[in-house]
């Protein structure tokens, strides 16, 4: 049999994924230990059978997601979609089997039917959308690299991520400012609070920002309901860039005159091409609001047909494809390799989260005996945001907060969810999705465009220990204070 060897580098992680999916799981187990019984004895009846071997599949892709790109053995394995399609399919099985095997074949239809159906395609079509025509947008220039440019990068990429989602905006803006910066030794902390802001936090203000408020959205939050967010949002984003500013204005105090010298000799004034897909990206931000199947479209009696809304984006896509030179696509270095990633990780992890997703429903009254303040919320949905994908981690935790029909609510599909509970699930998984690199898809594309610009950028537990931890958990904790208490 070959030995297997790992890098020292990577054993760590490798040990620290396994302790953190085998936390998952006991964290499960505690609260629901008592699943036979609710508060004060009740019955719970519809708790699934077995239910501590049907959400292994779900525990087990994002697993995969998070091991398999860090061993030696499985890393060029994992790099093929066709690879990554193959595990969710056999995780997408087992949770088949195990709704065939507990619930009787009449339980499969609806379960995909809304997995696939009616979440995941609406789903991939938005990322899609936004992901291609966002493509068609070249950004080049190089700047001054000072605190002040760079603050202003970071800001207007914060401003916009909301409109054109985190991955539309880390996309347009990375390399530019990775160009101007190219000629500063000290960087490092500039694409990492990048991703913090672009990839992350700025995109809190509307569905199409990030995945888990567009899944909300999907759910009956209203289009424009997460505008209400600005606050927590101002305040992240505004402490993240002044402390970004002291912070890079002295490291540049550090750079060598030589360093300077051919900053100031290599500028070129920056140059937007492709202008003309920003008009069709607030095609897909009105689609999006506009037309919804479930409901009358504004001032008529008119009802869109089933995927109407998707069919519209799929049309703006066409013409983004039919008015963008390919030249601007090869300049940006465009391919269908990371949405098709997407596409194919997600396809097993909507069929596999309903397991869990019946169980925290059947569940709800003994956990949230536990969880029932908005802050608890936040740092739980937050928690497991860093180190899951935090789309799923916000559907889990949106389902829990309707058993808490607590305050003010605000009617959804199927019923309603506690305002206070929202704004916790909403800002705990857009936020600390920033904490580690696997916590939002963006967060890996950054990383890997920034490493073959010749960028060292930290290791999973540098990012988390040297950057994110120390940066980002105090704001957060002032978030906590300011607005969830």
């Amino acid at each position: 049999m070959q030995q297997v060897h790992y890098k020292k580098s990577t054993l760590p992680i490798v040990i620290f994924t396994v302790l953190v999916s085998l936390g998952i799981a006991t964290w499960l187990g505690w609260f629901l230990a008592g699943h036979h019984e609710g508060h004060g004895g009740e019955h719970i009846s519809h708790m699934p059978h077995l239910w501590y071997v049907g959400i292994l599949p779900f525990i087990a892709i994002l697993g995969a997601i998070a091991v398999l790109p860090l061993l030696n053995f499985t890393r060029h394995w994992w790099e093929h979609n066709i690879n990554r399609f193959f595990v969710a399919m056999c995780c997408s099985a087992a949770t088949i089997g195990y709704m065939y095997f507990t619930s009787g074949s009449a339980s499969i239809g609806p379960m995909l039917d809304h997995s696939i159906m009616k979440d995941f395609i609406p789903f991939i079509i938005l990322l899609f959308s936004l992901y291609v025509i966002s493509g068609g947008i070249y950004l080049s220039g190089d700047l001054a690299a000072t605190p002040k440019v760079n603050t202003t990068f970071l800001a207007i990429g914060a401003a916009i991520a909301s409109f054109i989602g985190t991955t539309g905006a880390s996309m347009l803006l990375i390399r530019p400012l990775l160009k101007t910066n190219s000629q500063r030794k000290y960087k490092v902390h500039t694409i990492v609070v990048f991703i913090f802001l672009v990839s992350n936090i700025g995109g809190t203000l509307l569905p199409i920002g990030d995945p888990p408020l567009f899944l909300g959205y999907l759910r009956g939050v209203p289009f424009m309901w997460t505008l209400g967010l600005w606050p927590m949002w101002a305040t992240a984003c505004g402490i993240l860039l002044a402390v970004y500013f002291v912070w890079d204005s002295m490291l540049c105090k550090k750079e060598s005159a030589k360093d300077h010298k051919r900053d100031e000799s290599n500028q070129q004034p920056l140059r937007l091409q492709g202008g003309v897909n920003f008009l069709w990206i607030g095609g897909i931000v009105a689609t999006a609001a506009l037309v919804d199947s479930a409901k009358p479209f504004i001032g008529t009696d008119w009802t869109p047909f089933p995927y109407c809304r998707e069919l519209v984006m799929l049309f703006f896509v066409l013409l983004s494809l039919k008015t963008t030179s390919k030249a601007l696509h090869r300049a940006n270095n465009f391919t269908y390799a990371a949405i098709l990633e997407v596409a194919a990780l997600f396809s097993g992890i909507f069929i596999a989260m309903q397991v869990p997703l019946a169980v925290l429903e059947a569940s709800g009254k003994a956990i949230t005996g536990t969880l029932n303040q908005p802050w608890h919320f936040f740092w739980s949905t937050g928690t497991l945001s860093s180190f899951l994908d935090n789309a799923p981690t916000y559907v889990v935790f949106f389902k829990l907060s309707q058993s808490l029909p607590e305050g003010e609510m605000l009617a959804v599909n199927n019923g309603s969810v506690p305002v206070s509970l929202l704004i916790a699930v909403s800002l705990g998984s857009v936020f600390m999705g920033a904490m580690t690199y696997i916590g939002n898809g963006p967060n890996f594309m950054v990383k890997a465009i920034a490493e073959q610009e010749g960028t060292e950028m930290p290791s999973f537990f540098g990012f988390m220990f040297k950057y994110s931890i120390p940066v980002l958990v105090p704001i957060f904790v002032l978030i906590t204070i300011f607005f969830l208490l």
